[in-house]
């Protein structure tokens, strides 16, 4: 049977039964019929869920199929465990503090969603289908394509206003080939090795009581870098083929051994 996005994330709605919280204060149910769930804390590598799928290609061997940002770090790392609001809107770089006058001066574009001073979690969405880069995750998974490998490259940013910081022009697609695959122009290689580990797809309409079935291998990379806000505007001015043209909400951190899989 072929399932396309659509039908994966549909089948959200049957997980979504035992996890509902009760009108009495009753803290909410977990969703213990999913597979692993994402974000995590990526310095903890310990998880009970017994779900496993087969790890994805290296991304080089794949296609990149969606690039997308989230306005605050949805994930915790080394380099970004600043909880903002407690936790509940994502984690924040720790150099967030140290950011200059000039780093934090307003600068106004067509990026929407994130200002200087703001941390985002930028994902590069990658699969094993013979796909085009696209809007939205339902590019990564066709019509034509059964059962895909989906990957995910995770790097965590510290946005300024500082043309000397990096460029995301540069991390970006522009209709990049690379051996007959879609692949972005870079990705970051200073920021430490990549944390790897089974989990699912994010997003605010996600929690550890409504869960993604979604099946994706992610790699996070542990340290935060800097970026220019003025490059996020560029490439929404550039009509990325992935319709961007502001940052996403989070999902709030899953906690719970029993929705994380363990990290080996």
């Amino acid at each position: 049977m072929k399932k396309t996005f659509s039908t994966i994330i549909a089948a959200a709605a049957l997980l979504s039964f035992n996890a509902q919280a009760d009108n009495h204060g009753h803290e909410e149910k977990l969703c213990l019929d999913a597979g692993p769930q994402t974000p995590r804390d990526i310095s903890n590598g310990y998880g009970l869920n017994a779900v496993t799928f087969p790890m994805a290609p290296p991304s080089s061997e794949m296609n990149l199929c969606n690039i997308h940002t989230h306005t605050q770090a949805e994930h915790k790392g080394p380099g970004f465990n600043i909880a903002v609001a407690d936790g509940s809107e994502g984690y924040a770089c720790n150099d967030t503090r140290d950011l200059t006058e000039a780093e934090l001066a307003a600068a106004p574009g067509a990026y929407k969603g994130v200002v200087p001073g703001d941390t985002i979690e930028v994902h590069w969405v990658h699969t094993t289908c013979d796909a085009t880069p696209g809007e939205g995750l339902g590019a990564c998974v066709p019509e034509s394509c059964e059962n895909p490998l989906l990957r995910v490259e995770t790097q965590v940013f510290l946005v300024v206003n500082d043309s000397n910081a990096l460029d995301f022009m540069d991390l970006a697609y522009q209709g990049n080939m690379v051996n007959g695959l879609h692949q972005p122009r870079s990705l970051p290689v200073s920021t430490g090795m990549p944390v790897e580990f089974l989990g699912s797809t994010t997003g605010p309409s996600y929690t550890q009581a409504v869960c993604s079935p979604a099946q994706v291998t992610w790699s996070v990379r542990p340290m935060c870098e800097k970026l220019d806000i003025n490059s996020l505007h560029t490439w929404a001015e550039s009509g990325n083929v992935f319709k961007e043209t502001k940052s996403h909400g989070i999902r709030k951190l899953v906690t719970a051994p029993e929705l994380l899989s363990p990290i080996q």
